[in-house]
């Protein structure tokens, strides 16, 4: 996806003054009662059925929405941005299709940087397990496939599996297709078609080291959203309900009481700053939050906090290749780390003020706090522990890292493959809002 960096402007917000009071939007949400019925529901649950309910999500409608390109891009052919530009912009009207994925853009030059991230800390002494969660369209596998096969130990490739896990049908049955081209990798490939925070379809734990790649895959988890009417309110949680006797949508807001919720934004204030400089401060700080009222909206990815302690629980020796945006130009909806809400139609697109007007028609996706991952990651590897937990059992740190896409590509890859005849390279040059995170156990516990 190319990220055109344009003006933003939030638009004011509507609030109540007392805790389950309803916001109603300025755009009334005219959506599926099959989403909404007459029992209010989190927002992660509206976020998840409006892009995953079977029937009605975006992904469901748009079983095509991952563009597939038939051949490679030769970037050494092109004379620089105008000619890449004009050449992607071809390539989407020609196919009709939502976006095309970076791994798909640049294959297979991406996915060989992260199967060589792969093979410099892989442990060969055990079959190599690779685990891909939200497999777009195969490229990725096949890439890193196609890699091993030709760089690493025969051994190495021969005794290695590579397991898929796709909440899509649709996406699995194209992975299938897209690796079934080189026959030597089929027996090693498999699809799951699941959902991987959903811990029943794991089975038993996998004690042994294996990888976990996701690729743009937390931009599309649920979230939940939290709502303060002032600066020292506390937080309250958000519900999404149907106005009696209307079609439309509004908020409810009731207090912390969601686990998921509660565990998510413990996690984000455990380092506070506490300060002790005076009393006033606090004091101060009501009487201007009584005089100037700010209200506070924030989104949580309680659906990453979710799948993460599953993978923890399940891999408990994993390591992981996470790869997303870390901000999102043009983003209407309110709130701190709020999601893009965009349409496609007829070759153009068009973005959403509210994030209840998704109807199905519409991709959600929310930029990572790659700060509040790594705490997160901490958190479910049992290293980080909230307020409050006197457990003595501690978990084994990890080593993290967050690499820009450029630095990560730089050290892994080869960024000669993806350079135009004027060394352009928008590989390098133009993704610079997303980063890759990587994540790998020790044994060092001290």
């Amino acid at each position: 996806m190319f990220i055109v960096i344009r003006r933003l402007r939030l638009p004011p917000i509507s609030v109540g003054r007392f805790q389950n009071q309803v916001w109603t939007p300025p755009l009334h949400a005219l959506f599926s009662t099959h989403i909404v019925a007459d029992k209010p529901i989190l927002v992660r649950d509206f976020v998840h059925s409006a892009l995953y309910h079977p029937l009605h999500g975006y992904f469901s409608q748009r079983p095509r929405s991952v563009g597939v390109l038939h051949s490679s891009i030769k970037f050494n052919q092109l004379e620089g941005r105008k000619a890449y530009m004009r050449y992607l912009d071809n390539i989407y009207k020609q196919n009709d299709i939502s976006w095309f994925t970076p791994v798909e853009i640049f294959k297979p030059w991406y996915a060989h940087a992260i199967a060589e991230a792969i093979m410099r800390t892989a442990n060969f002494s055990v079959p190599l397990k690779i685990y891909e969660i939200g497999g777009g369209s195969g490229t990725c596998a096949k890439g890193i496939l196609d890699y091993i096969m030709l760089n690493a130990p025969p051994k190495v490739y021969n005794s290695m599996t590579y397991t898929s896990v796709e909440i899509s049908p649709s996406l699995a049955e194209v992975q299938r297709e897209t690796v079934g081209e080189v026959r030597s990798h089929i027996p090693k490939f498999r699809v799951e078609c699941r959902d991987a925070a959903d811990r029943r379809g794991w089975g038993d734990v996998e004690r042994q080291p294996c990888w976990v790649i996701m690729l743009e895959v937390l931009d599309n988890l649920p979230h939940d959203l939290v709502y303060s009417e002032n600066q020292v309110s506390p937080w309250m949680e958000v519900w999404v309900e149907r106005q009696h006797g209307r079609e439309t949508l509004g908020e409810l807001y009731k207090p912390l009481q969601d686990p998921l919720i509660t565990r998510c934004v413990e996690i984000m204030d455990m380092d506070e700053p506490k300060t002790t400089r005076s009393i006033a401060v606090p004091t101060l700080k009501g009487i201007w939050s009584k005089v100037y009222p700010k209200p506070r909206r924030c989104w949580l990815p309680t659906g990453c906090l979710k799948l993460l302690e599953v993978l923890h629980e399940v891999l408990p020796k994993m390591s992981l290749i996470a790869s997303d945006f870390s901000y999102l130009p043009d983003v209407k909806v309110p709130g701190e780390r709020a999601p893009l809400v965009s349409t496609k139609k007829d070759g153009s697109s068009s973005d959403y003020e509210n994030y209840m007007d998704a109807k199905g028609d519409a991709d959600i996706f929310f930029p990572t706090d790659f700060w509040l991952l790594e705490r997160i990651d901490h958190y479910c590897s049992g290293w980080l522990k909230l307020k409050g937990d006197h457990t003595s059992k501690k978990g084994k740190k990890r080593r993290t890292i967050t690499l820009d896409t450029s630095a990560f590509m730089e050290e892994f890859g080869l960024p000669t493959k993806t350079r135009t005849k004027d060394g352009y390279n928008p590989l390098l040059d133009d993704f610079k809002n997303t980063k890759f995170y990587l994540s790998v156990p020790t044994h060092n516990i001290k």
